[in-house]
């Protein structure tokens, strides 16, 4: 046990200041998504969050969200800490207490009605369902980019999907179609489990968004046989280095140059051009990626 709490403690240590304070910030917007637009309208968020909401208002009213939030996640995320390590399984339960203590502070304590309306949306069911959705999809967004996660459901995708033959999107898809209607059937009605579908979409959109990087950028696969005067006119205009990779044509048998170029979505045109211009035969593929990371940078 000693043993366990030492290694927890140096978990904790390695995890840097800047992931704590935004895995708190993470909570605290998810928090606000769920009680201030969905909850008092009774639209549902997915995974494991939808899941606690939808109990929470068919059980007695000490089982509030935030328990089932907690009883929920938490094993899940401790479940997972073989597959995901120490770090992320801290992070995770640290930001699904920060949210549901928030959510707690939010229902119960601070001088906010939450019980039959929206303070900032009324009963619109499309307003709270998209500011509902990109609100908390934002805390969801921020927990995964730091190193943590919000819902215990993905962990659960990570984990067995691959052995049902599923992609961890599809797990998690099946998993949320499953949940609204459930939903359906038990509020015996269809209008709020399909804007809870609205939710979803927003909230999905959002952390695509904030985990993928505020600007997205093309990789560029360029086949050519003037790789040398591409390089550089690329280098020219662009002023940044590029991959040269040795490659043969598959049918023709012929030595080839295959240009590895990243730019971003505002130099694609003129990429284009100037490749074109010099080579009219060139093969272009372009494949959207998201952050890019440089590993070392040190120059002798």
């Amino acid at each position: 046990m000693i043993k366990f709490f030492n290694s927890l403690r140096q978990t904790i240590k390695s995890i840097p200041l800047i992931n704590i304070f935004m895995l708190t910030v993470a909570g605290i917007i998810n928090a606000f998504g769920i009680t201030i637009f969905l909850s008092p309208v009774k639209l549902y968020d997915s995974g494991i969050s939808g899941t606690a909401m939808l109990l929470s208002q068919i059980t007695p009213d000490w089982l509030s969200l935030s328990v089932f939030l907690i009883v929920l996640n938490i094993p899940m995320f401790l479940y997972g800490l073989k597959k995901q390590g120490r770090g992320f399984t801290v992070c995770a339960i640290y930001t699904v207490i920060i949210y549901s203590v928030t959510a707690w502070l939010i229902t119960d304590i601070l001088p906010v009605d939450v019980s039959i309306a929206s303070p900032l949306a009324g009963t619109d069911l499309l307003l709270c369902a998209l500011f509902g959705g990109v609100i908390s999809g934002s805390g969801s967004g921020l927990a995964i980019r730091f190193g943590g996660a919000m819902d215990g459901i993905e962990v659960m995708a990570v984990i067995f999907a691959k052995k049902l033959g599923l992609s961890v999107g599809s797990f998690v898809m099946i998993y949320n179609i499953v949940l609204y209607i459930v939903c359906g059937f038990v509020i015996n009605s269809w209008i709020l489990p399909l804007y809870s579908i609205v939710t979803y979409y927003a909230a999905l959109k959002t952390v695509d968004f904030i985990v993928d990087g505020l600007e997205r950028s093309k990789a560029a696969f360029i086949v050519t046989a003037q790789s040398d005067k591409i390089c550089h006119a690329l280098q020219e205009e662009f002023r940044c280095g590029m991959t040269v990779i040795d490659a043969k044509g598959g049918y023709s048998g012929a030595d080839r140059k295959v240009v590895y170029f990243v730019v971003n979505r505002f130099q694609v045109m003129k990429m284009k051009d100037i490749v074109q211009k010099i080579d009219p035969l060139a093969y272009i593929t372009l494949n959207e990626v998201a952050d890019i990371f440089s590993v070392n940078q040190n120059k002798n």
